[in-house]
């Protein structure tokens, strides 16, 4: 993987650049949709390209794992081609969905032992076999093991999971050394930075990250339900140790107001499931603020969706159509709201990437986040 930082914002922490990866050039500001489970839900893999069109998305370890199994992945040649996609993937280790289940898990030195939800079988992830299974997988980039704190959270109990996280990625390294790659290209590995909202945890723990040397890093424990202007200041605190040189991924981030104001404060990468689950719920971001299809007053706006016209179905479908799909319960109106919330977060951290290289951001970030606060 290589990395090239070409542009930062005069104004702030900004950056555009360029990844590298064997499955094609990401260029940052990036989001990346949310494919858990080797799809990203209910979007075909042609509108994504034609569409969309993403450098990079998300697949899920805890998920793929559970279903279909690795060993279907493995046969298939690796999820590239399980799901034929040709374009660049990263796999989450699994640490936030052992988070998730928390009535489910019990966390030891060792690993994680949990509990399946679909079919209450019991598992077993720790640092090794978590490399193992996304070395199957083959995602381009993949993750450390961590352990995701929840929010709030007792200090002892962050300290004592950050230097877990620590020494767990001690192991995931190890084992990486060990293990060679399934399939004919590399995989990048990322560390991911613990600490919960605690300044003095955020700083040891991003200096451990950065001591490693891996080829990217990520910010993880954040955006569980602590107010953004504590994630905020979380983030600047560890953008400003980890290294300038490596492109830097907040894990499961956010609105589009979260995603610009930490593009701000030296973010690359995102991701998060909000543009698809809102979606299908009716919620739609727009650049001039968030609207709720099913609301009465769009059944007679005719106009269309974005007036930014972002994707092809911002153009061929009016409010009031959509609204009506949501209203007869039609499955079409889902996948047309996913499509174009999709369509919009892309365009966000594309326009961004313009602004940093033109040298404008700050100002076009400022007006950006009035718009987008407002509910239309």
């Amino acid at each position: 993987m290589l990395y090239k930082l070409e542009a930062m914002d005069p104004e702030s922490k900004a950056r555009a650049g360029t990844i590298t990866l064997d499955h094609g050039i990401v260029e940052t500001p990036i989001f990346m949709p949310v494919g858990t489970a080797g799809t990203v839900k209910g979007i075909h893999q042609r509108e994504l390209t034609d569409d969309i069109n993403p450098d990079i998305i998300l697949g899920n370890t805890y998920h793929l794992y559970l279903r279909p199994q690795i060993d279907i992945i493995e046969k298939a040649g690796g999820l590239h081609k399980f799901m034929s996609w040709d374009r660049n993937i990263l796999t989450d280790s699994g640490g936030y969905q052992v988070y998730s289940l928390s009535a489910n898990r019990k966390i030891k030195e060792e690993g994680v032992k949990f509990k399946s939800h679909i079919d209450g079988s019991l598992h077993m992830f720790t640092p090794e076999n978590v490399m193992e299974i996304q070395r199957s997988i083959g995602a381009d980039i993949i993750m450390a093991f961590d352990e995701c704190t929840p929010f709030p959270c007792e200090y002892d109990y962050a300290k004592s999971s950050m230097h877990l996280t620590h020494r767990w990625l001690d192991r995931c390294m190890r084992h990486l050394e060990k293990t060679p790659y399934r399939y004919n290209y590399e995989q990048a590995f990322f560390p991911i930075v613990q600490g919960s909202t605690f300044k003095d945890l955020r700083i040891q723990s991003a200096e451990y990250i950065a001591s490693v040397g891996a080829e990217g890093n990520a910010i993880g424990g954040l955006s569980v339900g602590e107010p953004a202007e504590e994630m905020y200041a979380m983030t600047e605190i560890v953008t400003a140790i980890l290294p300038e040189e490596k492109p830097r991924y907040l894990m499961g981030v956010g609105t589009p107001v979260n995603i610009l104001e930490n593009i701000a404060l030296g973010i690359d990468m995102f991701d998060c499931v909000m543009p698809t689950r809102n979606g299908r719920n009716g919620m739609l971001f727009t650049a001039h603020g968030t609207l709720n299809i099913k609301n009465k007053k769009w059944e007679e706006d005719f106009s269309t969706i974005d007036d930014m016209n972002i994707t092809w179905v911002d153009t061929a479908y009016s409010k009031a159509y959509l609204r009506h799909l949501f209203s007869v319960n039609e499955m079409l109106g889902r996948q047309i709201a996913s499509i174009h919330n999709l369509g919009f977060y892309l365009w966000l951290v594309r326009e961004a990437r313009k602004h940093i290289l033109a040298g404008d951001f700050t100002t076009w970030k400022n007006q950006m986040v009035r718009q987008l606060d407002k509910r239309l």
